[in-house]
């Protein structure tokens, strides 16, 4: 008789943190740079004219165009210029047009980059690196957009999640939907944990919601049964994107037409790579569609225990990955928040970059998202065949 293949998390447990409140030294609080938000101030542009212009020209070039100086960069040599109402291109173009004028320009309007208050912002370098603020800047997502994430179940009453989880459903034998692993509830909250909430952590998602999906059992493993039902049904339940931050070394044409099935439903789906540090496969993300995830460092090389190869198709941070864990007693043993490291922590960085396209580009199919996810990465180290870490921000541009 042929041993079915068993699903396994993809993670490591990289440190045990039981601490409840970190102090407030670890809070992220350090400024951000100010970014163009495609806008401009009303009524006015501005002008600089060229080296030698005398005061008398260029009074006479603001009296032709009806232009009145309100402010003045002196370093710079640059005037802010009151226009008229809805005329500020075309008073642009005019000021432009003048021999004694070096450039003319809007006045864009600048904002500081959306840094959440979440508590333990801090720790997650992850969405830094992958500048989800900026992206958040841009869309926050949407309540609409549904990630499954199919795994050990999400903790029903976490503060950060409790009011994230809109579906629960599970195909194991367990006696309940809750998280007594802890995995699933750790890659729920990289996702999409409640955001700007003052407690916590953030999600890459942000206003995304979240199916729990339970297809691994409370010992961390399942079945290809459980696995392709639970993609199935996170398909036909309205789900836009589904993580499996799980694998097997072992190929199943169930699980193959489970994930054709949910990507001819639109579906984006996004698997883990592996942490066998080979370039052997790891189903289902080696399918072809499937984002096969590999994990990176805080400097954007290869995390030393992450699968590779050309079948790999993007990386995003998993090393040191700072998230929610349940709030009761679990098989990993640390709660409320704390560190894991694993292709299954790159994983739902991707899932939850995948909501955000979905939210800023309504009319984008499935294919169409995960072409902007591979086409928006910036380059990495330490792989043996040159694969892009995600960047949030770009994909969402």
């Amino acid at each position: 008789m042929l041993k079915k293949p068993m699903f396994h998390i993809i993670s490591i447990v990289l440190a045990v943190l039981a601490v409840l409140f970190l102090g407030p030294s670890q809070a992220f609080t350090g400024p951000q740079p100010a970014q163009s938000k495609g806008g401009h101030a009303a009524e006015e542009i501005l002008v600089k004219f060229k080296t030698g212009t005398s005061d008398q020209e260029k009074n006479e070039t603001h009296r032709k165009h009806g232009g009145q100086v309100i402010e003045v960069i002196p370093q710079l040599g640059i005037q802010v210029i009151r226009v008229d109402r809805d005329k500020e291109e075309e008073k642009k173009q005019s000021y432009k047009a003048e021999r004694t004028v070096e450039f003319a320009e809007l006045n864009y309007e600048v904002y500081a980059v959306g840094t959440p208050d979440d508590t333990y912002f801090g720790n997650q370098w992850g969405m830094t690196k992958i500048q989800a603020p900026e992206a958040w800047d841009l869309t926050t997502g949407s309540s609409a957009i549904k990630i499954a994430i199919a795994d050990t179940g999400i903790d029903q009453d976490h503060e950060d999640l409790k009011t994230k989880i809109v579906a629960n459903k599970n195909f194991t034998r367990s006696r309940t939907v809750d998280d007594k692993y802890g995995h699933g509830t750790h890659v729920a909250g990289i996702a999409a944990a409640a955001t700007n909430n003052a407690k916590g952590v953030a999600g890459v998602g942000y206003n995304s919601v979240l199916m729990n999906v339970k297809v691994l059992g409370d010992n961390g493993s399942g079945t290809t049964s459980w696995v392709a039902s639970g993609i199935t049904w996170a398909a036909d339940n309205g789900a836009k994107v589904i993580n499996l931050s799980l694998g097997a070394s072992s190929g199943s044409s169930t699980l193959e037409n489970a994930v054709n099935y949910a990507w001819g439903k639109g579906v984006v789906i996004v698997a883990a790579a592996g942490n066998s540090n080979t370039s052997a496969p790891l189903y289902p993300a080696y399918y072809s569609n499937v984002i096969a995830v590999a994990a990176t460092d805080s400097n954007d090389t290869k995390a030393y225990f992450s699968s590779y190869g050309t079948w790999v198709d993007v990386a995003a941070p998993g090393l040191s990955i700072y998230s929610t864990m349940p709030n009761h007693n679990n098989m990993i043993g640390i709660k409320n928040y704390g560190y894991l490291s694993g292709t299954s922590m790159a994983t739902p960085h991707v899932a939850g970059v995948a909501a955000l396209v979905a939210a800023a580009f309504p009319g984008m199919t499935n294919a169409d998202i995960r072409a902007k996810i591979q086409g928006t990465t910036d380059p990495t180290n330490g792989f043996s065949t040159p694969l892009g870490r995600i960047n949030a921000y770009r994909a969402v541009q």
